[in-house]
């Protein structure tokens, strides 16, 4: 799994518009359900100690959907027709984490920005296959693109 901070060394001033764009905002999950269709989740993604997550309930169709095909996409809301602020999305793989260390960690920053998250919830990670930013201005969209290279 790629995480956030490869993506960051690897591409800090979209890792840094990516941050201001999901952290603390709403944004939306794109998940598969289980007939090849996508689901879409409003969610509120953290990113602790360079790593993506996000919590849900232990019985959400999201936690259902990432458990049978990791798979997801995650987008940034934007502020208006115009494109806001900008949008950013990542997509990759999620996995579920049930260490309790790290499920401690993701609580204690949870708590710090104002999330209180409840002891039965899911918590995932969110691995990075690819990242893009667009920003509109008077040219037109102008996108930033992120691969991680072949290793």
């Amino acid at each position: 799994m790629i995480s956030w901070a490869r993506f960051r060394i690897d591409s800090p001033d979209l890792a840094a518009f990516g941050k201001r764009r999901l952290e603390g905002r709403i944004a939306y999950l794109a998940t598969i359900r289980k007939d090849g269709s996508p689901r879409v989740h409003p969610v509120s993604p953290l990113i602790v100690d360079d790593r993506l997550f996000l919590y849900m309930e232990p019985t959400s169709p999201k936690g259902h959907d990432l458990r049978r095909d990791p798979r997801y996409m995650l987008h940034c809301g934007v502020e208006d027709s115009e494109g806001g602020q900008g949008e950013f999305f990542v997509r990759g793989e999620a996995l579920e984490v049930t260490d309790k260390k790290t499920r401690e960690e993701v609580f204690e920053y949870a708590e710090q920005v104002g999330f209180s998250p409840e002891e039965r919830y899911v918590l995932f990670e969110f691995g990075i296959s690819e990242a893009m930013s667009t920003l509109y201005d008077e040219v037109g969209p102008q996108r930033t693109r992120w691969k991680p290279r072949s290793s």
